[in-house]
């Protein structure tokens, strides 16, 4: 687990998101993974996901507390969360901006067409170069209209690891790009899901808020979450032993 977590990007919000304008202007290739435990642990049991994470070319920020508590254990500073929902948030704006285009690749028809219809209305001036909901039977088709569009953003919202994988899978046949897998974010950006309030944000408890709000996922908290920090415990352990 250590590994995973000394390869996570250790600067700030702010700086990564000037980081990634940076990147979108000089039109360099950029995977960004936003990972909490249940990422993490994928990487664990996985070994094809493991050499996805270990990849030089794999960026990694802790989208998840889970992340930077667990870094903490092993003496790993990580100053602060970097939610993919609000990097998402801000490459959109930035694209709108500068001119850049985008490509939305995921959740249901409904979602994904409020989503382009707020985007529309909020951002009058993006470049939505195209758009797939994320029950398309053949998935990688989709990519494929991705590489002749050649966007300069690609978001993909499948959820873990499906959307790592094809972001991975095809990330050689771009020169320039910014791709990031962003799970349930366009629910909240397109207004059909609400975020956890701003107190949940700020105390780092938005993942209590999700779990009050969906029972299902307290099995996945199990598998990733405590299945985590058993882990880290684990290695803290065997270090200082």
């Amino acid at each position: 687990m250590k590994k995973y977590i000394k390869k996570i990007y250790n600067g700030t919000q702010k700086e990564y998101e000037n980081y990634l304008k940076n990147q979108l202007q000089k039109e360099e290739k950029t995977f960004v993974v936003t990972a909490n435990p249940e990422i993490l642990m994928l990487g664990e049991n996985k070994k094809s996901f493991d050499s996805l994470l270990m990849d030089p070319q794999t960026q990694i920020v802790a989208d998840g507390i889970g992340i930077i508590k667990g870094a903490k254990m092993l003496g790993i500073h990580l100053p602060e969360r970097i939610p993919g929902v609000e990097l998402a948030e801000m490459l959109l704006k930035t694209c709108a901006e500068s001119n850049k285009s985008v490509y939305l690749f995921g959740a249901s028809r409904q979602v994904l067409e409020q989503l382009v219809t707020n985007l529309r209305t909020t951002y009058p001036t993006l470049n939505i170069i195209g758009f797939a909901d994320g029950y398309v039977s053949d998935k990688q088709s989709v990519f494929e209209e991705i590489k002749r569009l050649t966007p300069d953003v690609v978001l993909v919202a499948l959820g873990a690891p499906l959307q790592e994988e094809l972001i991975y899978q095809n990330l050689s046949a771009f020169k320039k790009g910014i791709f990031m897998g962003v799970g349930g974010s366009f629910d909240v950006l397109s207004g059909m899901k609400k975020r956890a309030p701003k107190l949940f944000i700020k105390l780092n408890l938005e993942w209590l808020y999700r779990m009050a709000g969906s029972p299902k996922r307290w099995k996945r908290f199990f598998n990733g979450n405590v299945k985590y920090i058993w882990k880290i415990r684990k290695e803290v352990k065997n270090s200082n032993d």
